[in-house]
């Protein structure tokens, strides 16, 4: 699979589906993260930070909404699992969240119900300050200053 990018390849196509499709398939997508080893984690993680800001922004936010919304339906240990692996690898390569239309995410991480973005927020500031200095640090710098906000750090 060297030089390929099947995730991102999926994560493009789940974009340009319409919602009814989109949910049950990116769910099941996500299950299926549970039971991968620890290299295919890591290398679908890398593939969709990698394949995310080529999604036109209309497309990526429809597809980033419903990963969020599904992420809420989740247990807190699927929803730690699934962030950490992220913000593991953004800890490692901060330069990989930059290319992201932040403000955009954020914006659509606003739309959210209260009680998801609660849960959401709980969970990321859980495995933030659960990092070592050096990659909270990492991880701080490229976060804009009004999801910090939001996410009251």
């Amino acid at each position: 699979m060297v030089g390929e990018n099947f995730a991102g390849n999926i994560i493009v196509n789940l974009a340009n589906l319409p919602d009814f499709l989109r949910n049950p398939i990116l769910k099941k997508r996500m299950m299926e993260f549970f039971g991968l080893t620890e290299p295919e984690k890591k290398e679908i993680i890398n593939n969709a930070l990698e394949a995310g800001p080529t999604i036109p922004f209309p497309n990526f936010s429809k597809l980033f909404k419903t990963w969020l919304k599904i992420l809420t339906t989740l247990t807190e240990e699927q929803r730690e699992g699934l962030f950490s692996a992220y913000i593991l690898e953004i800890a490692k390569n901060p330069q990989k969240l930059i290319t992201f239309n932040l403000d955009g995410i954020l914006e659509l991480f606003l739309s959210l119900e209260e009680n998801e973005k609660e849960t959401l927020s709980n969970t990321i500031k859980k495995i933030i300050n659960s990092l070592d200095a050096e990659e909270k640090r990492k991880i701080l710098i490229v976060i804009p200053d009004n999801a910090k906000k939001h996410l009251k750090f």
